[in-house]
């Protein structure tokens, strides 16, 4: 017999304020994040020169220019043993502590892994994190593809569908705990006896998880604020956000307090040749065994779900050299064409946006400049549009 949890506050219910960047999504404006670059080796896995750099020193130049051009969030992700030639790893905590104590509008997305971590330890941290920087935080629950970093640090490692099992309790426990003022958990994975939990945070902290699994799915329409996504295609994406949707109207809960975050690689050039040369160079000077090394580690992580349809379940060599598959995603162009692929982004259902780039030295500035102003020109035409329907009849 499953476990009987604790209702979760809807968000209509629950007294804590939204943050700034979240209101406006709720408005209608799509949300521009980034990958915080903490780990070594950038983005993509290949030997091309790039001009990215990973210390704190460059994070905190990084997080003070995106947030003068247009950036609401960073993710700030989660590694422990070296893949993908990230041998090198900033903790996600103690990195976005330092981004935050330097920045004064940036929200930090801090990951954090399920059964690496326990939940109420992580409420504790989390609530904390948001008290002090006023009110800028989000948490990404990643429940896990890298068998190593379980199995190296003497945790069990756990059958797919019982990764996100334990993954839902976790966020379970740390909504719980940042809602209520006394809370008891009693599950499979995690038990929790009166615990309480002050200062509560600023506001209500949004529940970022991954997957593309059908137990992804399930488990963010349950619980999840937003369900992040690897680069896919236009049906792709359209085929998670349906099912996860679906999931949240079964659970009894309100679809429309579900979001959704796409993973997309930018490249973004003065034409269209330009970008795609630049995407074929890092595809041909790809670390052929560094991506095939990654590709056999995640492959066996996506194909393990019941269905086969994991994450990187169907990635292709030239997918996994940008290790989210983010190429799918099409940020490849001119800037023109890049924010016209945002807004069909949009259209299909996604809030946020998760860019990744080659030379952040000076390609995060760029984005910000010449990207997304253009599409909140097309957003603001767009209502624009609906006001004069609206009047007209």
């Amino acid at each position: 017999m499953p476990p009987v949890y604790p209702r979760l506050l809807p968000n209509d219910e629950n007294p804590l304020p939204e943050a700034e960047w979240w209101r406006k999504s709720d408005e209608g404006e799509v949300q521009f994040a980034y990958w915080v670059p903490n780990v070594s080796g950038g983005l993509v896995i290949t030997t091309l020169p790039m001009q990215t750099e990973w210390d704190r020193d460059a994070n905190v130049r990084y997080a003070r220019v995106a947030e003068r051009n247009g950036f609401a969030a960073a993710l700030a992700q989660t590694r422990w043993f070296a893949s993908y030639g990230a041998d090198h790893q900033h903790e996600a905590f103690v990195i976005s502590s330092q981004i935050l104590a330097h920045t004064e509008r940036l929200h930090l997305i801090t990951a954090v892994h399920p059964g690496l971590w326990h939940p109420a330890v992580v409420a504790k941290m989390q609530a904390s994190l948001d008290v002090v920087s006023e009110g800028r935080t989000a948490i990404n629950v990643v429940s896990g593809w890298f068998k190593s970093e379980f199995t190296g640090y003497g945790e069990p490692w756990l059958e797919h569908d019982e990764r996100y099992r334990r993954s839902e309790e976790f966020v379970r426990v740390v909504k719980g705990m940042w809602a209520e003022e006394t809370f008891s958990f009693y599950g499979a994975f995690y038990t929790i006896d009166e615990a309480p939990l002050l200062p509560k945070p600023v506001h209500r902290i949004p529940v970022f998880q991954g997957g593309n699994s059908k137990a992804a799915r399930e488990m963010a329409g349950r619980v999840s604020d937003v369900l992040f996504m690897n680069g896919n295609t236009n049906q792709g994406f359209r085929q998670i956000i349906s099912d996860a949707r679906e999931a949240a109207r079964r659970a009894g809960r309100n679809p429309g307090e579900l979001k959704f975050g796409a993973n997309g690689f930018a490249i973004v050039r003065d034409t269209e040749e330009e970008a795609v040369e630049t995407l074929r160079e890092i595809i041909e000077n790809a670390d052929v065994e560094a991506v095939k090394g990654f590709g056999e580690a995640t492959k066996a992580a996506g194909r393990s779900s019941k269905e086969g349809e994991g994450m990187w379940a169907d990635s292709s060599f030239e997918d996994l050299v940008q290790y989210n598959d983010g190429f799918k995603t099409g940020l490849i162009g001119t800037p023109e064409q890049v924010a016209d692929r945002i807004i069909e982004l949009k259209d299909l259902g996604v809030d946020v946006v998760l860019c990744g780039f080659l030379h952040y030295d000076w390609e995060l500035e760029e984005f910000g400049k010449r990207v997304i102003p253009l599409v909140r020109e097309r957003e603001a035409a767009r209502r624009s549009k609906r006001k004069t329907f609206a009047v007209g009849g």
